[in-house]
């Protein structure tokens, strides 16, 4: 194998060092990139990587549909929109992500699916938002067990803010674009996290469940 830090495939230029300088290796960003890129640049990885799982995030169907027929070993989900190829690492620390709706999954499940392939155990609690504040008093117990907390949310982005003031377990919050007119495309749910009276809320940008997944991960592994 090549000692090069970089594999030049003519249309990327894939970082093989990455996990040697930060930990984590190189992780695909699927959008605008053709099935056939989203394959390639999997199995350079993967090569590079055969001990530890790799990543593609907002993965198209079609893109999966060839991953299936050109690797076969990788694991498509198609509600987190991830391809995951190679065994994932032993886990250190869990990480609670907290969903407001169903509505929010897609973001969700990517950042659990961030969470596992960047070494830490991942639980997702769904449909807990503040429209219904009791579903998430009855889980707040599993809110104080976690290392970190992931809370995606929509709408005007309120559930962050109430977990906040419920515990005191480090937080990523993720606005998603979930919503009607007035949201804007998740900007009212990110204004609203970002001016959150509860103290300890860390904001990452709109529907990035994966770099909220990213940041937890890291927490919780440094926690335990």
């Amino acid at each position: 194998m090549s000692d090069d830090p970089t594999r030049d495939l003519g249309f990327a230029r894939v970082d093989l060092d990455r996990e040697a300088r930060t930990g984590d290796p190189e992780v695909v960003y699927g959008a605008g990139k053709t099935p056939e890129q989203v394959v390639e640049i999997l199995r350079v990885l993967h090569e590079r990587h055969p001990g530890r799982a790799v990543l593609a995030t907002r993965v198209s169907s079609e893109a999966a549909a060839l991953t299936g027929l050109e690797l076969p070993d990788a694991v498509h989900d198609p509600v987190a929109r991830t391809l995951t190829l190679g065994p994932l690492p032993e886990p250190r620390g869990s990480v609670l992500v907290v969903a407001a709706g169903t509505s929010d999954l897609p973001v969700a499940t990517e950042a659990a699916a961030a969470i596992r392939v960047h070494g830490s155990a991942a639980e997702v609690i769904t449909d807990v938002g503040v429209a219904g504040i009791h579903r998430l008093m009855a889980v707040r117990d599993r809110l104080e067990e976690a290392d970190c907390l992931v809370v995606v949310a929509g709408m005007e982005g309120a559930l962050p803010s109430v977990v906040g003031g419920l515990v005191g377990v480090p937080m990523i919050a993720v606005p998603t674009s979930v919503g009607y007119g007035a949201s804007f495309g998740g900007l009212a749910a990110l204004l609203a996290m970002l001016n959150s009276c509860a103290p300890g809320v860390t904001v990452v940008n709109i529907d990035n469940g994966y770099g909220a997944g990213v940041a937890a991960a890291r927490i919780a592994r440094r926690a335990r």
